[in-house]
């Protein structure tokens, strides 16, 4: 397929490349989301070879490089202001998230998958601006199949009504529609007598969180982490675990505390990894909700925790009341009791394994905390901003340790929880 389109690309005309771009962003979709199929699998998917960044006479241009033309779509988001740009899934050759400076109009950009199919490119504005043209082009002079956007500055930015789509963009979506199986409802396990845990590894996807000292990012760190504490889990034999995501996706803040709800858990475990200004800070902390933040730090940290939607380009309007609805909800100061039960028996068995932070229980306004009738605590597990903390939470050792200390915390709040249910 590929061979025939750089054989013709120099006879056709508009129309026909056009066409070629429908066509092989059909082929992608059916290659990444019809895993039955092994010829399809021989397909591979879009690369981004590079994303530079040029300014000129007072304009801001983002250029995105490929192997392939692919089709995209694109918008805009105030408050932050941001452009957004999704693709079909591709391979990202080009500068990782945060390694490239900005320039111009440009403060910054990151990338991920989105959802299943869907890569989003998410620029974070230096200021106030406007998409003034996009288009595409197609190779040439050394150069492959680009998407160029053009920034110019604007008394603010306009927060875009709709999408726009490029030629092929809905041929596209509307296949990755038809061939991505759907996924299962969430629901408890029929007929299981183990309590259900729900481990939410946070960030994911194009919200990369946290960046260590070496560079890796915080939802790999709390990724791999949290698939060792749900192998721990399990192998007690007492419990279920559901994953708000095993891989590395972005997943909404609702979503994830939704989850719980499904599957009637019984606790909500997030697992994160701070980064701090001091390098020289280090420790685990458990945090639970409350509407008054136990401290400044606490407060600060769960504002910048709970922007993971907005870092990932998510438009949050109607937002506001879906949070209020469940503040309500927290009238139930028996769930509120549970959690921070649960986290003082985490605080005790962690120290045994892992430095703590000074005062390690603390409290404060979390977003994915907010479930109205399931436990739940989030564990920053250290700073990756500290050599020792990060080595510490890439070792397999001291990984597995914490991980036992875990379980032995979750035994002991649910032996407590039964001792109290049969008396």
């Amino acid at each position: 397929m590929a061979g025939w389109y750089d054989r013709q690309q120099t006879r056709i005309g508009d129309a026909l490349r056009a066409a070629c771009i429908v066509v092989l962003a059909l082929v992608v979709c059916l290659s990444l989301y019809t895993p039955d199929d092994a010829s399809a699998q021989t397909v591979t998917p879009p690369t981004v070879s590079d994303a530079r960044i040029g300014v000129n006479d007072g304009k801001t241009r983002f250029v995105l490089e490929f192997d392939k033309p692919v089709p995209y779509k694109i918008f805009t988001l105030a408050g932050p202001d941001r452009v957004v740009i999704d693709l079909p899934s591709v391979e990202w050759n080009g500068p990782k998230s945060g390694q490239a400076e900005g320039r111009g109009l440009v403060q910054g950009y990151r990338h991920g998958l989105f959802k299943p199919g869907i890569t989003r490119v998410v620029i974070d504005l230096a200021g106030p601006a406007a998409v003034s043209r996009h288009f595409a082009l197609d190779a040439g002079g050394g150069a492959g199949p680009r998407i160029v956007v053009d920034l110019a500055g604007a008394a603010r930015t306009e927060q875009s009504t709709e999408p726009v789509e490029s030629a092929g963009w809905a041929a596209y979506a509307d296949e990755l529609s038809r061939s991505s199986p759907v996924p299962a409802a969430l629901a408890p396990v029929p007929n299981s007598t183990r309590r259900t845990i729900v481990i939410d590894p946070g960030h994911g996807g194009v919200d990369p969180g946290a960046t260590g000292s070496s560079g890796i990012f915080e939802k790999k760190v709390v990724l791999e982490f949290g698939k060792i504490l749900r192998d721990a889990l399990q192998a007690t034999g007492r419990y279920d675990v559901v994953m708000t995501r095993d891989r590395d996706i972005f997943v909404p803040l609702r979503d994830r505390y939704a989850v719980a709800h499904q599957v009637n858990a019984g606790l909500f475990v997030s697992l994160h990894a701070d980064s701090h200004k001091s390098a020289g800070l280090r420790g685990l902390s458990v945090y639970t909700l409350s509407d008054k933040a136990s401290d400044k730090e606490a407060e600060a940290l769960a504002k910048k925790e709970n922007l993971s939607d907005v870092l990932a380009g998510t438009d949050l309007t109607g937002y506001e009341a879906d949070v209020t609805s469940i503040l309500i909800s927290l009238a139930q100061q028996s769930v509120k009791q549970s959690s921070a039960q649960f986290a003082e028996l985490l605080v005790a068995e962690m120290k045994q394994s892992v430095r703590l932070l000074r005062n390690p229980h603390r409290f404060a306004g979390f977003a994915v905390l907010k479930s109205p009738n399931v436990p739940s605590v989030l564990i920053e597990l250290g700073y990756l901003s500290n050599s020792k903390d990060e080595a510490g939470l890439r070792s397999d050792k001291q990984r597995k340790a914490m991980a036992g200390a875990m379980v032995r915390a979750i035994d002991q709040y649910f032996d407590r929880k039964e001792q109290l249910e049969r008396s």
